[in-house]
């Protein structure tokens, strides 16, 4: 747990900083390095299958803080903005899947949920921040960056897919 901590506060000045670029700038990119499983080891979609949709991809862990302030928000969107074309799928980072499981079941979501267990996904996106998202767009480009999460930049968030969506 300490060593997660270290991890997380050695990163709050690459927050500060913003303007970040991702490896992967688009989903073709991606999705040959993402194995991405559900909960329970069954393979999922590839990320290439979201094409033509709005997608807000979030990368979360069970002992990351700023992750149970977020799902709320993502479920929400989920909510308001599925029928509209985003898809939200949260990409979890856990070594245990016992422990997402566990933060599933006190944060009850409904949008997708699915892990990273080889952490290929995380790396080919240079994740270097607890949470992080990635808006994409239609076209399977990423369109913006946002690392953390703080409620009062929900907003802007919200602005920023509804003008994917509206593209």
């Amino acid at each position: 747990m300490m060593d997660k901590l270290i991890v997380f506060l050695s990163c709050i000045p690459l927050l500060l900083l913003g303007g970040f670029t991702s490896h992967a700038e688009h989903l073709d990119q991606a999705s040959e390095s993402c194995q991405l499983t559900t909960l329970d080891g069954k393979s999922t979609f590839a990320l290439q299958e979201l094409k033509g949709k709005v997608v807000y991809m979030d990368f979360w862990a069970s002992w990351c803080p700023p992750c149970v302030k977020s799902f709320p928000f993502l479920n929400q969107l989920e909510h308001e903005l599925k029928d509209k074309g985003l898809h939200v799928v949260g990409i979890n980072l856990d070594e245990k899947i016992a422990d997402a499981q566990a933060f599933i079941a006190n944060n009850p979501v409904d949008f997708s949920i699915v892990a990273d267990g080889n952490k290929q996904c995380a790396k080919v996106f240079e994740l270097m921040a607890m949470p992080t998202s990635y808006l994409i767009d239609k076209k399977g480009n990423v369109r913006h960056i946002h690392q953390g999460f703080r409620s009062d930049e929900s907003q802007q968030l919200r602005a920023l897919i509804t003008q994917l969506l509206t593209e």
